[in-house]
């Protein structure tokens, strides 16, 4: 008999997905001991899987073989330390087309010595792993994941993946560490983000050592910060641009999350020294200017300090040899910008950050987006 329209709800691939709650996932410990573990430190169990002490593991997140699991059947890898400690979350490739994210994600793994470890590390490093694959920035069904959490259980098919995703790591995770790049030819000078709510969260943008700090809270429906307001300490580390590697980027990323793990007590790495972090309040746009569409030329460098009405970059008409300059307003530092391309009014250039007083950081608000922004947060 055909199944009715209501019935199309992805039964075995939310329940696939869904593991963690169904099963009640939660970072519990088996009764045995392995051999060099500490004890009372025993297996971690996730996703209905058992991970030794001193041992890594890779798996599926999703393992039914269906239509709708191909295009999200994505990888958890686990490292699960010899000694007790914190559990920390990683998360990449949420966005298909911020590929240096996941290659952040691929060299903190092989970093990590399990036996040196103290807790346990949850790396969900291709989550649109149908968009990495096309190069294509959306889920398959055209959705931003980074939009849908905490995700619905009878959703669409991206909004299922989003509530997986967070259940895990609001399960599982103390900490959460969300990895992006800039979007749409724009490139971004490494930096975090971080709601000024959380103290921890705080402390984790200042150990990760980027230089750039940016507060807010983030977009509603992004990852981190529904998982901020479900009490785990979330951060995002977002440098270079899409579709390519940037090897800079990675090396800052990958020493960052280690910085933080040590931090946390994870690792033990000493003497490792914590720059000064830049820290904004406040970030605003230098756009295209009515009717000054063309050919577009950045003349600052990304990171570079501006003051009002300094040349930023230059517009070039073709076909009616115009050239329409683009001026900063204010002061700060290039902290985003896009790239060399065609662009039209309204196209958002320069992402100028307006410093505070790093001394208070906790009463720093970054404002709303202004209508038309690009995404903050990947």
């Amino acid at each position: 008999m055909q199944a009715s329209k209501t019935d199309i709800r992805f039964p075995r691939l939310l329940a696939s997905i869904l593991r963690v709650a169904v099963a009640g996932l939660v970072a519990t410990v088996a009764l045995a001991q392995e051999p060099g573990a500490v004890p009372g430190w025993g297996a971690l169990q996730i996703l209905d899987r058992s991970v030794a002490p001193g041992s890594k593991s890779m798996f599926p997140l999703a393992e039914d073989r269906n239509f709708d699991s191909a295009f999200i059947n994505s990888s958890v890898w686990v490292v699960h330390g010899a000694q007790a400690g914190p559990s920390l979350c990683i998360t990449a490739g949420i966005h298909g087309d911020e590929i240096n994210s996941v290659e952040i994600a691929r060299r903190v793994f092989s970093s990590l010595e399990p036996e040196q470890l103290r807790g346990s590390v949850i790396l969900l490093p291709m989550i649109n792993l149908s968009g990495i694959r096309s190069g294509e920035r959306y889920m398959a069904d055209r959705r931003d994941l980074n939009r849908l959490f905490p995700g619905r259980r009878d959703g669409s098919l991206s909004s299922i993946v989003a509530r997986g995703v967070f259940e895990l790591v609001t399960a599982h995770c103390r900490a959460l560490i969300d990895l992006h790049t800039g979007s749409f030819a724009r490139t971004n000078v490494p930096q975090i983000r971080v709601t000024s709510e959380r103290p921890g969260a705080l402390d984790m943008a200042r150990h990760f050592g980027s230089g750039v700090v940016v507060l807010g809270d983030g977009p509603r429906g992004s990852l981190r910060r529904e998982a901020s307001e479900a009490g785990v300490d979330a951060i995002i580390y977002e440098a270079a641009g899409p579709h390519r590697f940037d090897a800079e980027a990675a090396r800052v990323g990958a020493e960052g999350v280690r910085s933080v793990m040590a931090w946390m007590g994870m690792l033990d790495q000493r003497g490792a020294t914590i720059p000064f972090n830049n820290i904004y309040r406040r970030t605003y746009w230098e756009r295209v200017p009515n009717s000054g569409g063309g050919f577009f030329f950045p003349e600052v460098e990304i990171g570079s300090r501006v003051k009002p009405g300094e040349r930023l970059g230059t517009i070039y008409a073709p076909g009616y040899d115009t050239e329409t300059p683009v001026l900063a307003r204010r002061s700060g530092t290039v902290i985003g910008m896009a790239v060399p391309q065609i662009v039209l009014t309204g196209y958002a250039l320069f992402n100028i950050g307006i410093e505070g007083s790093d001394l208070f950081p906790g009463l720093m608000l970054e404002p709303a987006p202004e209508p038309g922004a690009p995404e903050v947060d990947g």
